[in-house]
């Protein structure tokens, strides 16, 4: 079968398109015939290694997993003595982060767990659109900022991947959303909806005397002080992302530390936990219609290494996904 794969740290020249083994489930695995994957911010840190905490996770020289994709939709093909809850034939969604990755080939190997099956009125390309964002997402509102009816909530970064996808899931928990991005988006944020939208180049929302319940920060480029500002005395502020080293190390070190001696609370999101009750809620809000994935580009697999390209330029509205199969073998 084909796969991406890739033996040494940089850019994404050095992601190959190979012909590799096709896997065989074990007793508690499914085998998936691939539709589609997508593309995460976790992959191009993992190619590039950066930043350097990636190489204590994955090789300190050249990669020990050589392997790529979280997430994937596609078709079982077949299923080991021990699975009980897939059959051949099932129509599937998943996430396979934690567990080795993988996504982007023509098959891969889960443990059962991981996947849940996919909605009938779902597309494969929405489907394969929102694990690992989606679940980042809901559980940085949900777990973290204890996101409830009513309240003011502020997504920075509204357009990208995590983004537009916090912005849906506010909504569906009945919050006024307020979304920060660029000119160039400002429709887009409003047509998924956001009840307001700042744009960025042109005023800076910590400076323009509005306060919110909740604030979800997909890019982490603003200081702790910049979100004390705009949060309310007893505000949460949810990080999950960074732009810089200094600010990753402020917002988790920092942010804590300050939310022991005020009311406020601000720190980071933590690693994604994918779980199936969290992902079969997702694919709920999907088949309900309250959350549509925004998709930028499908690229097809053999430009796998461009489609991470432009995910890593930052300038992607919603997700950048990846075409496998797109015929079904039964």
């Amino acid at each position: 079968m084909k796969a991406i794969v890739y033996t040494q740290y940089g850019s994404p020249d050095v992601l190959q398109l190979t012909d590799v083994e096709k896997p065989m489930p074990k007793e508690h695995e499914v085998l998936v015939k691939i539709h589609t994957a997508a593309t995460n911010a976790l992959d191009w840190h993992f190619v590039r290694a950066e930043p350097f905490l990636a190489r204590l996770e994955n090789g300190l020289f050249k990669p020990k997993n050589t392997k790529l994709g979280a997430d994937f939709a596609g078709w079982v093909e077949a299923v080991g003595s021990q699975v009980t809850q897939f059959k051949p034939g099932d129509e599937v969604v998943g996430n396979n982060f934690g567990h080795g990755l993988g996504a982007f080939a023509e098959y891969i190997c889960v443990r059962e767990e991981v996947m849940v099956l996919k909605p009938a009125h779902v597309s494969f390309e929405a489907a394969a659109a929102a694990p690992t964002s989606a679940l980042t997402a809901l559980q940085g509102l949900r777990d973290k900022g204890l996101i409830q009816p009513g309240q003011k909530v502020l997504i920075n970064g509204a357009s990208g991947g995590v983004g537009s996808f916090a912005v849906q899931i506010a909504k569906a928990f009945g919050a006024e959303v307020t979304g920060v991005c660029s000119t160039r988006n400002l429709d887009m944020v409003r047509s998924i909806g956001a009840d307001h939208v700042i744009d960025y180049t042109q005023e800076d929302f910590t400076s323009d005397g509005q306060q919110y319940d909740l604030i979800y920060c997909a890019v982490g480029n603003r200081s702790i002080a910049d979100y004390q500002r705009v949060l309310k005395p007893q505000g949460v502020c949810v990080i999950a992302g960074f732009t810089t080293l200094r600010l990753l190390f402020e917002h988790m070190i920092l942010g804590p530390h300050r939310s022991k001696v005020g009311g406020q609370r601000i720190g980071t999101s933590g690693t994604v936990a994918p779980n199936p009750e969290d992902l079969a809620f997702i694919m709920e809000l999907l088949a309900s219609g309250k959350v549509v994935p925004v998709i930028d580009r499908c690229y097809p697999l053999s430009e796998t290494a461009e489609a991470i390209r432009y995910l890593e330029t930052g300038r992607a509205r919603g997700k950048v996904i990846i075409g496998v199969g797109q015929d079904r073998q039964d």
